[in-house]
């Protein structure tokens, strides 16, 4: 919804200013597919062949809607919503990475930061879980989701797994939990919405 609203503000402000919208590229099921050969190769790069891309593009509709312009209220910038501090980390070890505003490196950054969590997460969450610590990780912090496991684990829940982080999260000290588990669900739905169908069957 805040990407959705983000567009719209956009949208109505080049309208009020004469200007024609711009293009989003070709679409498939309303989504632009435009940016969609960063997420593959920078999906690949740094999680190998093996993992699938349309989860960090399921991860960036939800953060910005796939709106490269996009800013939040606390500053964070760009298709995969980084704060400048972080990509200036990142880009610190990658000079090659120019622009956060560029809709490539800030793809690249974006899933660069995913692989570092994905690595924190590898020995503490469940495999099929993994994915879902990395993505909380990304929108409350690596340390937030940790004390949410360590309630959990007094809670006699089992830390590793995500639907144990769901119940006790009401119970995690200064942790917005709300939105955090409403960003994984939302990106689970994206992917949902992004992955191949099965063809059928010949009649």
């Amino acid at each position: 919804m805040k990407a959705l609203a983000l567009l719209a503000a956009a949208l109505v402000a080049l309208a009020r200013a004469g200007a024609p919208a711009p293009d989003p590229g070709p679409r498939t099921g309303g989504v632009t597919t435009r940016y969609d050969d960063y997420f593959r190769k920078y999906s690949k790069r740094y999680f190998g062949v093996g993992y699938d891309w349309r989860r960090f593009k399921a991860q960036a509709m939800a953060e910005s809607g796939l709106l490269p312009t996009a800013r939040s209220e606390a500053g964070a910038r760009g298709i995969m919503q980084l704060m400048p501090s972080t990509y200036a980390q990142i880009a610190s070890v990658r000079p090659n990475y120019q622009s956060i505003d560029d809709p490539q490196w800030n793809i690249a950054a974006g899933i660069l930061h995913d692989r570092y969590l994905w690595s924190f997460w590898g020995d503490k969450a469940a495999e099929d879980d993994r994915h879902r610590f990395m993505f909380g990780a990304y929108n409350a912090g690596e340390v937030t989701i940790a004390r949410a496991q360590a309630v959990a684990r007094k809670a006699q829940l089992d830390p590793a797994i995500w639907p144990s982080v769901e119940a006790v999260a009401p119970r995690v000290r200064r942790w917005r939990y709300h939105e955090t588990l409403r960003y994984v669900r939302t990106i689970e739905s994206n992917y949902e919405r992004l992955r191949p169908t099965e063809a059928l069957p010949a009649p």
